[in-house]
């Protein structure tokens, strides 16, 4: 039996200089005396750490609700999580005991499948250590030491099993076939409990009462079909059972780049005042000054201007624009997708269930997402600009892989191995000589703690790439971003990471053998599948220490720190504006698509390398029973989800454990492979392919369609709970664009500078702009005392002034401009008396007369388009006023908006459009 090293040397030429001994390490990047002292100053200092940060929460948490509790803070009484008193350690008995079925009702159901994945993930990491712990280290342990293998390398490497021959080869064959059984068992078991909790969320009065929940989206619309009967003629020919009202979409005509630029405005301008009246008793001596906009049509070239002026008047202009485009959009100039609106759930459902995998005329119907949650701009693009915009996507993922491969494969040789640097790097060599312990201690750390800092901007970067892909709704993009940065972390960190040696093995035997003429020969005699056994051995230290640094990040997401010194440098050192100061203050989103990713690497990495270091098991499992934890307090007091999608993460999550499991199997074909003692072990593997592929397609058959779908046939065994009239739908206004209803900003001035704005505030105001005042999102209003907080100041232009004791996400969680900051408004929704028709007063209806009728038949309703978008010559809405409620504290508690989003009168502040007339819509 031939004696093995922890790794084989191929040598490139017989030079001895700088470019033959970096060539030769970069084919032994982690052969090193220090990788055991790595581990033990990782594992300290990522235990350490942890535990501090644990502490630091701890003893934090009771003096600071706006940051460690938050949803306590502003959710409804439904929502709101259970109270937890200031004790040091009184938030771990809500934590742990409440149950599954009150976090779907608290949190929603997003946020409790993330934490049911993080519990079948700690539980499957549990059952696989014992087995892996009681079946590997001992057949490694016994077979390196029976062969008087790696007698002279770390206790790290004798745990592989590099010195493993003969009939123990057989363990690995059975341990595959028990991991595989395992893993589908608990995706099996979970699978049916995911399908149960959302049969639950579909049952619920949030979808129940929504109109999302019955409405069809039906895009690719060909052009001879771009009409409200042309969207119900098209449903019809696959579903002409239903009952169903259809209008389609019109053009907008660059309304959303407008308000874009308005809103932007107004931010530039709250930061140019919030510095220049930072200290109202002593103003600078200058006023600020900015540099006009590239391509503003009142400035042929770009030049500086004094910036309250230039930014207030590009206000005023830009919200008359905005004004007048709502004013003209052409009707009839319609695009090439609709939305269809049901009576019942059933009747929606079973006809989204029909059109499944078919294209009448060419087109797409599917179930419609919430108005929140789409993606607007990407609705009218035509099916080849999407393909073209996904392949663009996938070449830009594809490149930024590729090209990361370089740096990560140095950090591979370099940083997860400093005696490397020193081979190559002589004063460096000297150092690591002199404080071997110290470097010991920074290489535990170093190459980990740089992967992890480029891996928080990767998601930023995937995201807004994804924005040109053509998605239709940001949980679509969301799945699509998971989805690519696991195929990043998976190419990147397993086969270039953990494999670069070996791929440099065979570069160095093609060299060598160019002069001999035969490089086939000198590639076969390499032992390929013997340098890729040795590869995973050696890196195992590195992934091991990777694990280990991921209890400290856990610990981190905990202690909030991060957002406890954003916070604070903000306000301290910084001059934030009001609504920066408000949405600090705001619960901050989950981001779905890093954790999962991260979750479901470190789940690869454990199967991957659990046959080669075994110790990952037990190191993965301690971490998901940490995050279990941490991330079940941080989902009920602290973050948001920013757009519900109902649990549609699932699907995705299988098919990427499945794979997972697969990969494992095939780095353990490639171990019997590389050993040749048996074909029938080899042959013996193939039949794990089959069983996972198998496996899918049972769950898909079984389960997939149930997730989806309210139900699919026509013959229901009750109607939904939602009957209305298809008159009272008004799906042209929930499903219309939100450029034509969303209320302009208003520029926040703290009170302390209220008496200045008359003064630092010119006139710039056009001739003509308040003529058009009748019809504005916001209305131009006298001045209020300046004792009250929250009303609106106006010198032809309008602001809003805010006291210091208002200056808080509470008193403004209802604004449609604060709405996305809060979870998309989930929060803040109480349903204990739901209804169908009508609809509370919130803020965001303030701006109504108090004699508005709110029950869905008055002008005040916002319903329906008439003819043009815009008022008739005849019509002459009545001045409205602001109403102290909007902001004021004072006047008692909000009231909240009824359960979705896409049931509130999205016209309801703006001015009336018109009525009805015989009871008929006209969209």
């Amino acid at each position: 039996m031939p004696h093995l090293s922890s790794s084989v040397n191929v040598n490139i030429l017989p030079r001895d200089d700088g470019v033959d001994q970096f060539l030769n390490l970069i084919q032994n990047p982690f052969n090193t005396s220090l990788s055991e002292k790595a581990f033990w100053s990782s594992f300290g200092y990522s235990f350490g750490a942890a535990l501090l940060f644990a502490l630091i929460f701890c003893i934090l948490r009771p003096y600071n609700g706006t940051v460690y509790a938050p949803r306590l803070k502003h959710a409804d009484e439904k929502h709101a999580p259970p109270p937890v008193d200031n004790g040091v350690f009184s938030w771990v008995s809500p934590v742990v005991k409440t149950r599954e079925q009150v976090l779907a009702e608290k949190i929603g159901v997003d946020a409790t499948l993330f934490l049911r994945f993080t519990k079948m993930s700690r539980n499957l990491m549990v059952v696989l250590s014992v087995i892996g712990l009681g079946v590997y280290i001992p057949i490694n342990v016994i077979e390196n030491t029976r062969n008087n293998t790696l007698d002279s390398t770390n206790v790290f490497i004798r745990l592989t099993p590099l010195g493993v021959w003969g009939s123990a080869c057989w363990a690995h064959v059975i341990v595959s076939y028990v991991f595989d059984i395992l893993i589908c068992a608990f995706i099996w078991w979970n699978y049916r409990t995911v399908t149960h909790l959302r049969r639950q969320y579909l049952d619920s009065p949030e979808y129940q009462e929504s109109l999302h929940s019955r409405t069809l989206m039906v895009t690719d619309i060909p052009r001879t079909y771009q009409t409200d009967t042309g969207v119900s003629q098209i449903i019809d020919e696959v579903d002409n059972a239903g009952n169903h009202f259809g209008i389609v979409a019109r053009n907008v005509k660059g309304l959303p780049e407008l308000i874009e630029e308005h809103d932007e405005a107004v931010r530039e301008l709250e930061a140019v005042l919030a510095k220049y009246l930072k200290n109202p008793d002593k103003l600078p001596t200058k006023r600020p000054r900015c540099k006009t906009q590239e391509g503003d049509p009142c400035y042929s070239t770009v030049t500086k201007v004094d910036a309250i002026d230039y930014l207030t008047s590009r206000i005023q202009r830009l919200k008359a624009d905005i004004m007048e485009k709502r004013k003209s959009v052409d009707q009839q100039k319609t695009l090439s997708y609709g939305f269809a609106s049901y009576p019942s759930i059933e009747e929606a459902h079973n006809a989204a269930f029909a059109a499944k995998n078919k294209h009448p005329q060419g087109t797409t119907i599917q179930l419609a997402p919430k108005p929140s949650d789409l993606i607007w701009e990407n609705l009218p693009l035509d099916r080849h600009r999407r393909r073209w915009g996904a392949i663009m996507n996938n070449f830009w993922v594809a490149l930024l892989t590729i090209v990361w491969t370089i740096p990560n494969a140095l950090i591979a040789v370099f940083l997860a191995n400093l005696s490397n640097l020193g081979s190559v790097w002589p004063a460096f060599q000297t150092q690591l000589q002199t404080n071997p312990k110290a470097w010991a201690a920074i290489q535990g750390i170093l190459a980990p703690l740089v992967t992890t800092l480029f891996y928080l901007v990767l998601p930023v970067i995937f995201r807004r790439l994804s924005i040109y892909a053509g998605d239709y709704s940001r949980t679509a993009r969301e799945r699509h971003v998971t989805q690519k940065l696991y195929a990043f972390f998976i190419f990147n960190n397993l086969i270039v990471f953990s494999l670069f040696s070996t791929a440099w093995k065979y570069v160095a035997a093609v060299k060598e053998a160019e002069s001999d003429g035969d490089v086939w020969s000198a590639i076969a005699n390499s032992h390929p599948f013997s340098n890729l056994l040795t590869a995973f051995c050696d890196v195992s230290p590195f992934w091991l220490n990777y694990l280990l640094q991921r209890n400290f990040g856990a610990a981190l997401d905990l202690s909030q720190l991060i957002k406890l010194a954003k916070g604070y440098v903000t306000r301290k050192l910084l001059s934030p504006t009001p609504r920066e100061r408000i949405e600090l203050s705001a619960p901050p989103p989950f981001d779905y698509a890093s954790y999962y990713n991260n979750f479901l690497f470190y789940t690869t990495i454990a199967l991957v390398f659990a046959p080669f270091q075994p110790l990952v098991l037990p190191v993965t499992a301690f971490y998901f029973t940490l995050d279990t934890f941490t991330k079940s307090y941080l989902l009920l007091y602290v973050f948001v989800t920013k757009h519900e999608s109902g649990g549609a993460f699932w699907r995705v999550l299988v098919n990427r454990l499945l794979f997972a499991t697969l990969l494992a199997n095939v780095v353990a074909t490639i171990f019997i492979v590389a050993r040749r003692e048996s074909i029938t072990q080899v042959i013996l593997m193939v039949p794990l392919l089959a069983i996972i592929a198998s496996f899918k397609w049972y769950c898909r058959r079984t389960f997939d369609d149930n997730l989806h779908f309210y139900s699919k046939g026509i013959n229901s065994a009750e109607m939904g709970k939602l009957s209305t009239e298809l008159k009272q739908d008004r799906v042209g206004v929930r499903f219309g664009h939100p450029a034509l209803y969303k209320k302009l900003m208003v520029p926040l001035v703290h009170e302390k500078a209220n008496h200045l704005l008359e003064e630092i505030i010119h006139d710039t105001q056009d001739a003509d702009f308040s003529a058009t005042n009748d019809y504005t999102d916001t209305y131009q209003m006298q001045r209020l005392s300046t004792h009250r907080s929250g009303q609106t100041y106006t010198a032809n232009t309008n602001f809003e002034v805010v006291n210091e004791s208002q200056m808080n996400f509470e008193h403004f969680r209802d604004r449609e401009e604060f709405r996305e900051f809060g979870g998309d408004g989930d929060l803040y929704n109480n349903l204990d008396h739901p209804t169908t028709g009508k609809r509370t007063r919130s803020n965001s209806d303030a701006s109504l007369p108090q004699n508005a009728d709110l029950t869905g038949d008055s002008e005040y309703e916002g319903a329906t388009y008439p003819a043009g978008y815009h008022p008739p010559s005849t019509f002459h809405p009545k001045p409205l006023s602001r109403q102290v409620s909007e902001t004021s504290a004072a006047e008692g508690p909000m009231t909240t908006r009824q359960a979705d989003q896409s049931d509130v009168n999205l016209l309801g502040d703006v001015a009336p459009l018109g009525k009805t007339t015989s009871g008929q819509s006209y969209i």
